[in-house]
């Protein structure tokens, strides 16, 4: 058992460790990488007992697929990649620097901190934490406070396996989270909310620390008119209903052809049943994580009612009262009834804020400029989803979207490719990581430049007379 030390000296155990080791070879890492699968191995039980101790309702299986299946594919595209992605890579050399050559070294950083989500406790703590030593960096993870049980066993587990100049876990609450973000680290991954993410960006400038921040937003999903509403609607109620719609690329809002409103509320119902037949005490359905989000929910809905909204729950909303139980309540009362949310407008809170939970509300529209302009008008957002056949209409929408990733005929499914990108754009987030994204996001590309014993530069020295303007003549032409 690792001696406890102050979160400066964590940091500066691994600072120091960083710069003594600057080169870090390939089989270091994948054996610190093979620790890691370890301890998904021996210790995987263990870990979603936690998180379902943390939710009071949230299936192991769940846990098993979202997070820990998730790693381990992970790890195992990375182990498999690492020596090609490792490797210095040759580039091509302009004409007037030959025969010189190029090249790209790949070298860590030095130490990544890392602030991650309570949503998705194991995957968004551990997967920047892959990627960061593949790179062959330090890692400092410090996960959310709103999952005591999964940190403490994440700092338990990672103590066991690791050193702690290596990786470490650093537990505490908000104020410890915010001397966290304000290390001079390498670098600095942050998984949250944007009003968060604005404020860890702002620490680490002091610094001028690099960061990946990877938060939010409201993910739209279109319907287009030649779609299969069934098989659509149970992809999209698989997408928003998934750890009960905390999810940062849940679905946040449905744009659907007026006109479609029942075909739809009935193949959503139909679906909802499908995934889950029943859902109170379905340990299959999260419970929302606390009182305090139920509570937030359940405003939201209430106050779109009051402006005019109609929110139609899918089962008897009675856990809705205001005798849902205070503080943390019984878990099962916090799982929330789905509902579509319907004649919503820009101006109500369910469509200012993300809603991180299991309401969805429609807007109808009649044209598909409609649905770009809406889009275009919001803030650009983490996920948008796309169904329908005809390719050139999807086309239309890529091109004149911008969002940080896109599923179409489904959701959340681009998260789980591990040779795309994962991240966001302007306020949804900035960087991308996952596979060798990943690697590379986390490495310093270093640019190399080998001369030859016989240098074509030596032409373009002074004096600049007859023959420098002769070469520099060729040189116009060449380019």
């Amino acid at each position: 058992m690792h001696q406890p030390f102050t979160l400066q000296q964590l940091f500066d155990l691994q600072h120091q460790a960083s710069r003594q080791q600057v080169d870090v070879p390939a089989l270091v890492r994948k054996e610190r990488l093979l620790r890691i699968q370890k301890i998904l191995h021996e210790h995987g039980t263990t870990l979603a007992a936690a998180v379902q101790a943390d939710f009071g309702v949230r299936s192991p299986q769940l846990t098993e697929m979202a997070d820990l299946m998730v790693l381990r594919t992970m790890l195992s595209h990375t182990l498999r990649n690492l020596n090609q992605w490792i490797r210095p890579q040759r580039v091509w050399t302009p004409v007037h620097l030959l025969p010189g050559t190029g090249r790209i070294e790949h070298q860590p950083l030095g130490v990544v901190g890392i602030i991650s989500p309570w949503n998705y406790p194991l995957q968004l703590a551990l997967g920047p934490a892959i990627a960061a030593i593949a790179a062959g960096n330090r890692v400092m993870l410090k996960p959310s406070e709103l999952t005591p049980h999964t940190s403490a066993q994440l700092a338990h587990v990672i103590g066991q396996f690791f050193a702690p100049e290596e990786f470490c876990v650093i537990q505490g609450d908000t104020q410890v989270a915010s001397h966290f973000s304000g290390l001079p680290f390498d670098h600095l991954v942050f998984t949250g909310s944007t009003a968060i993410g604005r404020k860890v960006a702002m620490a680490a400038a002091q610094h001028l620390t690099p960061t990946t921040l990877e938060l939010g937003g409201k993910s739209p999903c279109i319907i287009s008119n030649d779609c299969d509403l069934e098989t659509a609607a149970l992809r999209i109620a698989h997408g928003k209903l998934l750890n009960a719609g905390q999810t940062c690329i849940a679905p946040d809002y449905l744009l659907l052809p007026r006109g479609q409103e029942q075909a739809f509320e009935q193949a959503f119902r139909k679906a909802v049943a499908q995934l889950f037949p029943t859902l109170s005490g379905n340990p299959d359905y999260a419970a929302i994580i606390n009182q305090k989000h139920f509570n937030r929910l359940r405003n939201l809905a209430q106050q779109a009612e009051a402006e005019g909204a109609q929110v139609q729950w899918l089962e008897s909303a009675a856990q809705l009262s205001s005798s849902a139980a205070p503080g943390w309540g019984d878990a099962v009362q916090r799982q929330m009834t789905p509902a579509l949310v319907w004649n919503v407008h820009s101006g109500m809170a369910i469509m200012q804020e993300e809603i991180f939970g299991p309401l969805l509300p429609v807007i109808t529209y009649d044209r598909l400029d409609d649905v770009i302009h809406a889009i275009n008008a919001g803030e650009r957002p983490l996920a948008l989803y796309w169904f329908g056949n005809d390719d050139k209409l999807r086309d239309s929408v890529l091109r004149r979207t911008v969002s940080g990733g896109v599923t179409v005929n489904d959701t959340l499914m681009h998260v789980a490719h591990d040779n795309l990108p994962f991240g966001g754009v302007g306020p949804s987030g900035w960087g991308a990581y996952h596979g060798k994204h990943g690697f590379l996001r986390f490495s310093h590309q270093k640019s190399v430049f080998l001369q030859a014993k016989w240098s074509s530069a030596s032409w373009l020295y002074p004096p600049y007379g007859a023959k420098f303007q002769r070469i520099m003549t060729l040189i116009k032409r060449l380019g």
